[in-house]
Parts: C-alpha cells; structure tokens; sequence
C-alpha cells in the first residue's frame, strides 16, 4: 500500500506538470521508475500504459477549458502515433543492458532542452486559438515527437509542445492543451508496441494503477493551472530535475564513479540552481514592468 500511494503522489505530481506546461509526465514518471529499479522497456511500457487513462481525462480538461485545437489534435497525433509504434517495437528488442544509457541519454537531451529553453528565453507571445500550421510541418514533428517518446519513456511534449511554442503562432494554452489531447493517440499506440514486444509479463502494473490513479486526479487541476503557473520557473525546475537524475544512469554506463561522480554532480546542481535562479528574476521583473507599461501604451495613444 505505502508503494502505491507513492506512485500515486509521482503520478500526480507528473501530470500536474505535464497538464501546465504541456510536458513532463513520461520523463518525469519515466525517471522515478528508473530509480525505483525497472527496466528501462518495462519503466516505458508502464508509464504508457498509465497514460491511456490521464491524457484521456486531461485531453477532456482542457476541452472543457477551450484550450483545444481538433485540427491540430488530428495532424500532429496521427503520425505520432505511428512513431510512438515503431519506437515501443524498436525499444521492446533492445537488452536492458544497452537500452538504459540510451533511455538515460534521451532524456538527458530532452531535460537539458527544457531547462535552458525556460530559463534563458521565454515562448514567444501568441494569441491565434487555432494553429495555422500544414501537414508538412506537423507530421515530421508529430512521428519524430512519438518516436522520441516511446524510445525516451517521454518525449511527446517536449518535442511538440517545444517546437509549436518556439514557431510562436498559437497561443500557448491551445499549443499545450491541443499536444496533450493528441497525446492519447500517441500512447495508446505506444502500449499496442510494448504490449506486441513485451507481453503482460514485461509491464509493473502496481505502477501502472498507482500512476493512473493520481495523474487522473490532478489533471483537472492542471488544465484551470495552465495559464496561472509561472512556466518559466516550473519548467526549468522540471529541467533540471531530469537531467540531475538520469546522470546517474549515464556515469554508470561510461565508467565515472567516485570524487569525478560527485563532481559533475555538484555542477549539474549549481547549473541547475542559477538557471532556476533567472528564471525566477525573469519572472519578477516581468511582474513589476507589467503597470508601468500600461501608462505608457495610453500616452502614446493620447499622443
């Protein structure tokens, strides 16, 4: 029981994350199970599985808070889906031995992405409810992102909700709710690879119940949360977080142990700290600019 109530406060720790910012719960649940001694196909396959049941309840969150785009749903989830299938069957013939650095590598990449991406630059301003975006733009990015997700254990957000926010044409509550109602496409197919590669066998499902159970309870919060939380900060935390983690998985496969380890830990963490840090001074100085912009706006129109 302590186990599942465990995974139960990392689910929904994990998708109060990923329903606000629109990434954040296969890395981050991804990582937890790591640490809690799955391997990495079985890890993945659960948290997939587990999100079946939360992208379902926050893709109708955000429906019900008009944050979606059903156009942009269909062109992006579609071809991630076929990517995400591919990457379950790819990472399903993989040995542990040699899937756990590669996991640990991608996610790494992506946590490094997220980091600096709300640390140094906010998304760019954007205020159209429907993306303006074609097919040739979005079915690269929807495979590339459902492949990344299913070989990372996550993925599906960063890539797409990233790359939608840094083309800065859809305002951001429509890029992340309309990426995290197509996330459903994506790991429904994602499961049918795990569940073709690995069988019932190779899937946690205490994790699968105890994940599911507190990721559905938060994403209704998550999807009134989207415009209320300070992205810059939360994402930059979440960043750091998956980077300093899946070091660890790293430095074992390449042979750093010791004072070298506690090292590069020790940088990672002060890396981590003083980009956190401007991402909060960001955030402030915006506050505080905000009223005094407002005078000068209606000046300049008296003018």
């Amino acid at each position: 029981m302590p186990t599942l109530v465990l995974l139960a406060l990392a689910g929904f720790g994990a998708q109060l994350v990923d329903g606000a910012l629109g990434m954040g719960y296969g890395v981050t649940s991804t990582t937890l199970l790591l640490i809690a001694g799955l391997g990495p196909a079985a890890a993945s396959a659960s948290v997939h599985l587990a999100k079946i049941g939360t992208a379902l309840a926050s893709g109708y969150a955000h429906w019900r808070f008009g944050n979606v785009d059903w156009k942009l749903v269909g062109r992006l989830g579609v071809p991630g889906a076929i990517g995400a299938l591919l990457g379950a069957l790819l990472l399903s013939h993989l040995s542990a031995q040699a899937a756990a650095p590669l996991m640990a590598g991608l996610l790494i990449v992506i946590g490094a992405f997220i980091l600096i991406k709300y640390a140094v630059a906010a998304p760019p301003e954007a205020t159209a409810r429907t993306s303006p975006h074609g097919r040739r733009f979005l079915t690269p990015l929807g495979f590339v992102g459902g492949f990344v997700d299913a070989t990372g254990g996550g993925g599906w957000g960063p890539v797409s909700t990233a790359s939608l926010l840094t083309a800065g044409r859809t305002a951001p509550r429509t890029v992340i709710g309309s990426v995290s109602t197509s996330e459903f496409l994506v790991t429904v197919a994602a499961s049918l690879g795990f569940v073709i590669g690995l069988g019932g066998a190779g899937i946690d499902w205490l994790a699968v119940a105890g994940l599911v159970v507190g990721g559905m309870l938060a994403a209704p919060l998550a999807a009134w949360l989207v415009t209320k939380l300070p992205a810059a900060v939360l994402g930059a935390a979440v960043g750091g977080l998956i980077v300093l983690t899946n070091a660890r998985t790293m430095f074992a496969a390449v042979g750093v142990a010791g004072s070298p380890r506690i090292a590069a830990y020790v940088v990672i963490a002060v890396v981590w700290l003083v980009l956190v840090g401007m991402a909060v001074r960001r955030v402030r100085v915006a506050r505080r600019s905000a009223p005094a912009e407002e005078p000068a706006v209606e000046e300049q129109r008296a003018a």
